[in-house]
């Protein structure tokens, strides 16, 4: 079972992780990529690398033909999945072995196992690990469906029983709403994993999201690695993890422990897996499902018992047995980890893509936080793959100075060029539920539907706006810095725009006129990495201003401000913009709701368009009849692409 070249069977921030660890090992790296990554930092960062074709992951990293044939072809003898894409393949797993290489995962039979939501439960009863009530599927018409629902109660979850992620399920209030569940839920999990099979779970209302690292060898020997809390979710989407978790009592600790290692035993796992449970409010435990490969949030895990999991991947896959036993496994103080998503949290979480303006995380490095990526500055955010582009991890000693690590970290790593995530972690790691340890699976929702004061975009405040003045009237860097000045040019004033507001500001020399606010602003030479020293009003600060030549960045808090001049020339009315509906994002057509010449009123649903595994509707902005459709299902748009088009005044003709 000894192999010298890997494979990585995946992209970005996953890819680049394993190939550090292999790397460091000794182990040659081959890295794979499709079109829109062939400049990805994992790319550069393998040994050798090899083009896929295609844009999206089904027409390159889900190929596993082309992957296998990739690694014989560069003579590799491994591969390594990474999590996501085909880490839980059963059928790739054995594609591998076929092949005469080395699969760095479990057996293909143990994927299979737990693969499949329902078949897994039933192993899990057998095994005697508790599992929430809820209906396997056997019969997977509608009418079935609503009938276990009526036995089980609502809420209730509709789950897909392949894949993970949060894709293919769906959340149900009551018995109006489980026809367009089952149907939404079935077309996604048939769009990301092949297979549009359902079953039903009870929800755990007000649940904690608990899981257990587990490890074993081909030797027998299974052990656990402690718990994460990943309760931080929106849309069933985790945001935050750490460990250990701030619920979980030795004892708990000790009951989830035995069983996730019993789940492990019971299909006879082989490596890194995780075993995922939620906690009811009588911190009552109950199985949810097995990942079968390393998960996004193993680093809280690595923080908190000084491991490597990959690498401890790698030495079981070679066959050697696990480290360590039970009980040489240690815990050291208190691990958190922060996903920045390229998305608007204060736009019901829509996704974003686009270039990278301003990507320099060395900041939060040299302060001590582990930042794990696959994005580079000037690179691009594409509408192909996950909204997750970085993770900012941290270790304290306990915690409490974790989370103060946590905040401080993110204001020091800014995403520029594309709204994200960043000062909404940040104000999420400073809140006081969340501070408490009391933030449940459902409370980010629950605060996105009060539009809570975190789910409201921080505005800029006038010193934001006089800065960005005074940054864009200095004089060139190659201007005179001696004799008179006109007084033309010493007092001048500008026009800028920030978040739909416009204002105009007048500046006389360090002076800047804000509204009826006088402020003075000196600005210091920018560092190599654009941070500088700013003094307002005789008070000094670090801050990070960049100006791209035709917007200004600023940062203040882990909030951006984006800047700029407006045009001069007259924008299109609100009745135009009505006439169109635009993608939002480039991405690919999920669902056509209308045709020619049917009527519709303002709010109805038009296109659905999928992007980084979200579905966005959008709809009508006035009342008027379809005269054109400019797209069919599965089409790939672009943002700001024509996708239908509205007469505001016709009548209907159908």
């Amino acid at each position: 079972m000894s192999f010298a070249k890997i494979l990585i069977a995946n992209r970005g921030e996953i890819a680049c992780r394993v190939i550090r660890t292999a790397r460091a090992l000794g182990y040659r790296t081959v890295a794979v990529f499709s079109e829109p990554d062939a400049a990805s930092p994992h790319v550069a960062l393998a040994d050798e690398a090899v083009a896929l074709g295609g844009q999206s992951a089904a027409d390159s990293y889900l190929r596993v033909d082309a992957v296998v044939a990739t690694a014989l072809r560069t003579g590799a003898d491994a591969i390594h999945p990474g999590y996501g894409f085909l880490s839980e393949r059963a059928d790739f797993a054995q594609a591998c072995v076929d092949a005469g290489l080395v699969f760095i995962g479990p057996p293909a039979s143990a994927i299979t196992a737990m693969g499949d939501k329902a078949g897994a439960k039933r192993r899990m009863l057998a095994a005697g690990v508790p599992c929430v009530p809820g209906y396997l599927g056997e019969d997977p018409s509608d009418a079935a469906f609503a009938g276990q629902a009526d036995l089980l109660g609502y809420p209730l979850l509709v789950k897909a029983v392949a894949g993970g992620g949060g894709r293919g399920m769906r959340l149900v209030h009551a018995a109006s709403e489980l026809a367009e569940a089952l149907a939404g839920a079935r077309r996604e999990a048939t769009s990301a994993f092949g297979d549009g099979t359902l079953m039903l779970e009870r929800l755990v209302t007000d649940g904690r999201h608990i899981e257990i690292q587990v490890f074993a060898d081909a030797h027998g020997h299974v052990i656990h690695l402690g718990e994460r809390d990943c309760s931080a979710q929106r849309r069933r989407q985790k945001v935050i993890e750490e460990s250990p978790s701030p619920f979980v009592d030795v004892a708990m600790r000790e009951a989830m422990g035995r069983d996730a290692v019993a789940a492990a035993r019971a299909v006879g796992y082989v490596g890194a897996g995780t075993i995922e449970f939620i906690v009811d409010d009588q911190r009552r435990h109950y199985f949810l499902e097995m990942n079968t490969r390393l998960q996004v949030e193993h680093p809280v895990t690595e923080c908190v018992t000084g491991l490597d999991l990959v690498e401890w991947q790698l030495r079981v896959a070679a066959g050697e047995p696990l480290p360590l036993r039970q009980d040489e496994i240690r815990w050291t103080g208190h691990a958190v980890e922060a996903r920045l998503y390229a998305e608007d949290p204060y736009d019901n979480f829509a996704p974003q893509t686009g270039r990278i303006a301003y990507w320099r995380p060395a900041r939060a490095s040299r302060a001590g936080a582990r930042i794990d990526d696959g994005i580079v500055e000037g690179g691009t955010v594409s509408p192909f793959y996950d909204a997750m582009v970085a993770k900012v991890i941290v270790h304290g000693r306990d915690r409490p100075d974790a989370l103060r690590r946590l905040a401080a970290a993110l204001e020091d790593t800014p995403l520029l060029g594309l709204r994200n995530n960043g000062r909404y972690l940040r104000d999420l790691a400073r809140h006081p539920e969340f501070v408490a340890g009391a933030v449940t699976t459902r409370r980010l929702d629950d605060w996105a539907a009060q539009h809570a004061p975190i789910n409201i975009a921080p505005e800029p405040d006038d010193e934001d706006w006089a800065v960005t003045a005074a940054l864009r009237m200095q004089p060139p860097a190659n201007a005179p810095t001696s004799g008179p000045v006109a007084a033309s040019v010493a007092s001048r004033r500008i026009a800028l725009a920030c978040a739909g507001v416009t204002r105009a500001l007048a500046v006389e020399g360090a002076r800047v006129r804000v509204g009826e606010r006088v402020i003075e602003v000196t600005l210091e030479a920018a560092d190599g990495d654009g941070w500088r020293t700013v003094d307002v009003d005789g008070r000094r600060r670090r801050r990070l201003l960049v100006d791209d030549g035709q917007r200004v960045h600023v940062v203040r808090d882990a909030a951006v401000h984006v800047f700029e001049e407006p045009s001069p020339f007259p924008q299109p009315d609100a009745t135009a913009a009505a006439r169109v509906a635009r993608a939002p994002v480039a991405g690919v057509v999920a669902q056509v709701a209308v045709e020619v010449g049917q009527r519709v009123v303002a709010g109805q649903p038009l296109v659905c368009v999928e992007a980084m595994k979200m579905e966005m509707w959008l709809n009508a902005a006035a009342d008027g009849v379809v005269s054109a459709v400019r797209v069919a299902l599965r089409d790939t748009v672009a943002s700001g692409a024509v996708l239908v088009e509205l007469d505001l005044d016709a009548k209907e003709t159908t």
